[in-house]
């Protein structure tokens, strides 16, 4: 039983479920690159791509966010970029059990901040599908104002995401609330 919260007001924003969050997921074209562009001057990649300083530079990345930071694989820091890129970590670990949602205004924060001063931002995790999938999506429910299935939707042009059951269910929770604020005419700081 599926009912809809809103329906006095145009509820053209349904939060979806678990399951059909993951249906749409497993339905999408299974594309990706060590680096896609899914936001203007946004990539979205791997940890192939972030250990790639040329072709950073090649892209004119000014800006990267780390979602694997401190685990074996990816050995981003300050001091691998140096002083052309601005740095960001977030030490995630790529399991449902882990909590990523404390890290999503930071990091969304980052990007925005990041974008809107001209920069080109490159967020990645291992494998470019979990973790900084989800701060990317949590990045355009927060500072664009979509939706989760918008922000899913508009990832999924460019690349193939799968965030796991965990971190699905922590933006379902962000969408929800981010709904009920917007609800209420509240805007973000």
């Amino acid at each position: 039983q599926s009912q809809s919260k809103g329906t006095g007001s145009k509820s053209t924003w349904e939060t979806p479920s678990l399951k059909e969050l993951e249906e749409i997921l497993h339905s999408a074209a299974r594309s990706c690159h060590h680096g896609d562009e899914v936001w203007p001057n946004l990539y979205l990649g791997d940890m192939f791509m972030s250990h790639d300083k040329f072709g950073l530079w090649q892209l004119g990345i000014t800006h990267v966010l780390n979602a694997a930071h401190g685990k074996m694989c990816c050995k981003g820091s300050d001091d691998f970029y140096g002083t052309t890129v601005t740095y960001f970590g977030v030490p995630a670990n790529d399991l449902p059990t882990f909590d990523l949602s404390p890290f999503f205004h930071p990091a969304a924060d980052f990007i925005h901040q990041a974008l809107t001063s001209g920069g080109k931002v490159f967020v990645h995790c291992a494998v470019g599908v979990s973790r900084s999938a989800a701060l990317v999506l949590a990045y355009l429910m927060i500072h664009h104002h979509l939706s989760l299935l918008s922000a899913v939707h508009s990832v999924q042009k460019k690349r193939w995401i799968f965030p796991n059951r965990g971190f699905l269910r922590q933006l379902i929770t962000l969408d929800q609330k981010l709904q009920e604020e917007r609800a209420r005419g509240l805007t973000e700081p």
